[in-house]
């Protein structure tokens, strides 16, 4: 599920009855947790343009992250190396699919206990940036994970989130947050168009709305009218080299209408590249027994990889 992830293993990416779920080994599914409102002048603080939804765990998790940052001098590594060491502090946090997908209206969810294949990589790189400008504190990482997890950095509804994972790395491209990378390590184009989550509205809470669904349209539309690269899960090995470590990797879906299944961070083990990522089968965040490209040919839901570069 690209969300889309759908197998966008946001939940709404990727929560459709078991039937999506099972197909893609990703992420997947919807969650509910008990949750503090911020509201009034603690999400001010934030923005005063959204609320916030956390516990009191996610600040102390954060607090750790930043203590483990500081004392591994992360500031000083290219943030490639840094989102790959980071990422290993989370392995062994407990998955959990749709950790955005809580009842309400769209609000910035923090969520550092449990994980989604998306929300590792938004954490992480979140978490790397603030390190890297010099602003290690919570409120700055929440300003951060909107920039990065909504269309122009701006949290404006639902729609406004980047549910497409192939959107999400043109839209954080132009940001200047990555660089999609794919055409230069060996991509070839993908010609699918982008219609999943308007043929199966019924897997989504909010596209009970009608104008919620055409809005959802217009944008898949114009996404469908990109040109948009992959690599060939039988071309991954060939051009691995050229990856390095902490590189975004989404894994492409053969799901029709779906750009992407999967997602989590390239990192190379003895030589050989693998995948760091939260994974529904696994149930922790996990780094991959096998290569990237032999996980990738056991899984028939996902045929090969985009790759971002964090900048």
């Amino acid at each position: 599920m690209r969300s889309a992830l759908l197998h966008h293993c946001r939940a709404s990416r990727v929560i459709f009855a078991g039937t999506v779920a099972a197909v893609l080994a990703g992420c997947g599914g919807s969650a509910d947790e008990e949750t503090l409102e911020v509201t009034g002048d603690e999400a001010a603080a934030v923005s005063p343009a959204f609320e916030v939804t956390e516990q009191p765990g996610d600040s102390i998790v954060f607090a750790e992250k930043i203590a483990w940052a500081v004392e591994n001098q992360l500031d000083t590594l290219p943030i490639g190396e840094a989102m790959a060491a980071l990422g290993r502090t989370f392995v062994g946090t407990p998955y959990e699919p749709g950790t955005l997908e809580l009842e309400g209206d769209e609000r910035l969810i923090v969520n550092l206990r449990q994980l989604d294949c998306v929300t590792f990589i938004e954490n992480v790189l979140a978490i790397v940036h603030v390190v890297h400008a010099g602003t290690p504190d919570y409120d700055s990482f929440k300003r951060e994970l909107v920039r990065i997890r909504y269309r122009d950095g701006v949290l404006s509804g639902y729609t406004s989130r980047l549910h497409y994972f192939s959107e999400w790395i043109a839209d954080n491209e132009v940001k200047g947050i990555v660089d999609d990378v794919t055409l230069e390590v060996g991509g070839v184009q993908d010609t699918g168009a982008i219609t999943f989550m308007t043929e199966h509205s019924d897997a989504y809470r909010q596209l009970s709305d009608s104008a919620v669904v055409a809005e959802i349209r217009t944008i898949e539309t114009t996404l469908s009218g990109r040109e948009r690269f992959y690599i060939p899960e039988d071309e991954i090995a060939a051009v691995e080299q050229s990856i390095r470590n902490g590189d975004i990797i989404a894994a492409t879906s053969t799901l029709e209408g779906l750009d992407v299944a999967h997602t989590g961070l390239a990192l190379w083990v003895d030589g050989r590249l693998h995948l760091m990522h939260a994974p529904l089968v696994g149930s922790v965040v996990e780094i991959s027994e096998v290569p990237l490209a032999a996980r990738l040919q056991r899984i028939n839901a996902q045929d090969g990889i985009m790759v971002a570069r964090p900048l």
